[in-house]
């Protein structure tokens, strides 16, 4: 195991309406606010006008940006940063999953910087100041309640690109899980593969000896295969939905990949996805997953492929390369029988025309390449993405 330093600030107010705090919670910043959020779906539920009621008796003054994209544009960051300084923002609420948390990390620092809003998520790793972020969580996905990380769209260029910073880490983030009560089956199913994928990005490194963040994965994974098909069949079993936006907090705080080396491999493949085609980012991590499982299963790799085939799914197999296969078999039939679409075309995707110019940014704007767990080049990148076209059978 790796040195490491773990420190996660967050202050985390889990379960039902604990909303009637959120008023000591922004006078500890300020009276100014900009409201985040994305398409309208909580003003459908009713979640807007309770915070709405919150901020008129807390007498906020209340600046909105609405209409996030799913996947956050640099255009709508440059937007609310404008907001921010014309009109003296003193804390960003960002109510929304991932897209609109990561939409509002990018802001609070770009509010600040000298930069350009692209040129800032083009440095990676952002170390100047950012306005203080409130966050309601209503998807459990991407775990941005929780971290200092945010991802970007600019669809001009066709590039979708990470960018990290010390200051963009919550303040509070408040995680509801009625709020999740009306997320769509669709939306439910591609936020806990998205979950899933971060715990198998963080399982999957070379790093020797790291037993306790296995094997915290692997529990992680094991909560979000029983409660996704109750929470699909019953949208609003409470324990259902608890467990799933809990997995989905623990699984990206740092809890499973601090003390661990090298890079994530299908993150950056899929960022190529969504950049050039617009697909929802679960979608891609699930389609991606189980190719990219098959194409790095060799003598090496196959014992600790064998062990999440056993501990997360339960495959009894002896032999370490048919127990993966087992493995890799039962996690992309678990994603199909969730409703999620496991190939490319069954997204748009039906011609591999970008292919090659996909795999040259994935390997550019990643260390796939020299740090992955296993290496990927370009053209290893090609023929996953080329796997993806077809349904798969792995035994």
């Amino acid at each position: 195991m790796n040195n490491f330093t773990f420190h996660v600030s967050t202050d985390i107010r889990f379960g039902k309406e604990r909303l009637g705090e959120l008023p000591d919670v922004l006078n500890t910043f300020g009276k100014n606010v900009l409201l985040v959020y994305g398409g309208g779906s909580i003003k459908k539920n009713g979640l807007y006008d309770t915070i709405m009621a919150q901020l008129t008796a807390n007498h906020n003054k209340v600046t909105e940006l609405s209409g996030v994209d799913p996947n956050p544009r640099i255009e709508t960051v440059g937007e609310g940063a404008q907001l921010c300084r014309d009109n003296h923002i003193d804390v960003i609420l960002a109510v929304g999953g991932g897209s609109v948390i990561d939409c509002s990390k990018v802001i609070a620092g770009a509010a600040f910087s000298e930069l350009a809003p692209w040129d800032l998520v083009l440095n990676r790793n952002y170390q100047g100041p950012a306005i203080p972020l409130v966050t309601i969580l209503t998807l459990a996905a991407t775990g941005s309640e929780m971290n200092r990380g945010a991802v970007i769209s600019n669809l001009t260029t066709k590039k979708k690109l990470g960018v990290h910073g010390p200051h963009f880490l919550p303040q509070v983030s408040f995680l509801d899980p009625t709020t999740t009560f009306s997320v769509s089956r669709y939306q439910t199913a591609a936020g806990s593969a998205d979950i899933m994928s971060h715990l198998i990005e963080n399982y999957f490194s070379a790093t020797p000896q790291t037993d306790v963040q296995d094997g915290v994965a692997e529990g992680l994974l094991k909560a979000v295969i029983k409660n996704l098909p109750i929470a699909l069949d019953t949208p609003d079993d409470y324990d259902a939905r608890a467990n799933l936006m809990w997995a989905s907090t623990l699984a990206l705080n740092g809890l499973t990949g601090s003390g661990k080396g090298g890079a994530w491999s299908c993150h950056p493949m899929e960022h190529e996805l969504s950049a050039f085609y617009d697909i929802t980012h679960g979608v891609g991590l699930a389609i991606l997953t189980p190719r990219w499982m098959l194409h790095v299963l060799n003598e090496e790799t196959a014992p600790k492929l064998a062990r999440f085939a056993r501990e997360v799914f339960g495959v009894q197999e002896s032999v370490p390369e048919m127990a993966a296969r087992m493995g890799i078999q039962k996690l992309y039939d678990f994603f199909a029988s969730c409703g999620i679409p496991m190939t490319l075309p069954e997204v748009g995707i039906k011609d591999d025309q970008h292919f090659e110019e996909m795999a040259k940014q994935a390997v550019a704007f990643s260390s796939i390449s020299q740090q992955a767990y296993v290496p990927l080049s370009v053209d290893d990148v090609i023929a996953i993405y080329q796997d993806a076209q077809t349904p798969s059978n792995y035994l």
